[in-house]
């Protein structure tokens, strides 16, 4: 055999070994709107205990959809993660996810925070992780027992008391359906239209803006999301600790339908390559391991019951104690978007 051959058979050898070796490499390819830092250590222990390497993007909600509309079919998505779940509804009725069965997903994950059934019984997006829409108040000017229902948001007692962010940002529009489908249109709308009523300025910001609003006196009472109060509650920067010393907390609803609890979920994404890989990492994500990450880590309740979390600040807020959520499907809050839209629009909600 001359040499050029020798050589030529050694080549080949070693390109199909280098090809073999690529074809056996596990990829899961993520599209991520969560920009959480302690994250990082969910995705190591993902590749720590599966092998598969994470390839990742990282963009906001609404860029990660519109991105999957505009790839289609070539999209190399296999997983998206969003954090809402008025968004994650409208990436399944735009057709972007593929329901998936998967036992472990729906032994652990609760049935009202997941979607619909699809009609083989697959389910398009599972709900993660948790984070209650809570009250703030100003300890010295307002008596909890005046805040401790959603509907007195909206009561002529608290006129000129309200801060909240824009009426149609996505954290917002979610409790607003959730009110939807516990009140009904028509006395959703009055409600609204007494929220606006009840306006200590024009809705701005995001939802630390309006707990330190209400610490500076700029309001008395405001509508947040549960981590960003336990970040604070966690900070040891003095100006943190000043803005929590001042204000108390309300989980609403306590005697009727409970707190409004909205998601950060996942889903596999319609044109998935990697779709086993893609159900493991979902898998994964309701394991005890990251769900006490969601929790120590951003502050987040476990959407997986009956796990013991250690996180002092989601330990102080609750005083220790369990409290009442809402328990109506989270995809009927999707549904109810346009509906709420429309009645900001009407009232004059920004």
């Amino acid at each position: 055999m001359s040499k050029t051959v020798k050589a030529l058979l050694t080549a080949c050898a070693l390109a199909a070994a280098a090809g073999a070796a690529i074809a056996q490499e596990q990829v899961v390819n993520l599209y991520s709107a969560r920009h959480y830092s302690t994250d990082e250590a969910l995705y190591t222990g993902f590749t720590k205990a599966t092998g598969i390497k994470i390839n990742r993007v990282d963009a906001d909600d609404a860029g990660i959809l519109a991105r999957l509309k505009a790839e289609g079919a070539a999209s190399p998505a296999d997983v998206i993660l969003l954090v809402d779940a008025a968004r994650l509804y409208r990436g399944e009725m735009d057709g972007l996810f593929q329901p998936i069965r998967s036992k472990v997903l729906e032994d652990a994950i609760p049935t009202n925070l997941r979607s619909l059934p699809a009609a083989d019984g697959g389910i398009s997006w599972f709900g993660l992780s948790t984070r209650a829409r809570l009250i703030v108040f100003n300890k010295v000017k307002v008596q909890k027992s005046d805040v401790d229902t959603y509907e007195e948001l909206a009561d002529p007692k608290n006129k000129g008391k309200l801060c909240i962010r824009s009426g149609s940002h996505p954290y917002n529009l979610s409790l607003f359906g959730a009110v939807t489908e516990h009140l009904g249109e028509q006395k959703a709308e009055a409600w609204l239209k007494g929220m606006v009523a009840n306006l200590a300025r024009a809705p701005k910001g995001g939802d630390t803006d309006q707990i330190k609003a209400v610490a500076a006196g700029e309001c008395d009472i405001a509508v947040t999301n549960s981590y960003y109060l336990a970040r604070l509650m966690r900070s040891t920067k003095p100006e943190d600790v000043a803005v929590v010393n001042k204000v108390g907390v309300v989980f609403p609803n306590q005697q009727s339908w409970g707190t409004h609890m909205n998601i950060a979920g996942g889903a596999v994404a319609r044109h998935a390559k990697n779709q086993a890989n893609a159900v493991k990492f979902l898998e994964y994500l309701a394991s005890p391991e990251a769900q006490n990450y969601f929790a120590n880590g951003n502050n987040e309740w476990p959407a997986v019951k009956g796990l013991n979390i250690d996180n002092p600040a989601l330990k102080a807020m609750t005083q220790g104690q369990p409290f009442k959520s809402e328990t109506i499907p989270i995809s009927a809050v999707g549904a109810n978007i346009t509906k709420v839209q429309q009645m900001l629009d009407r009232v004059g909600f920004q």
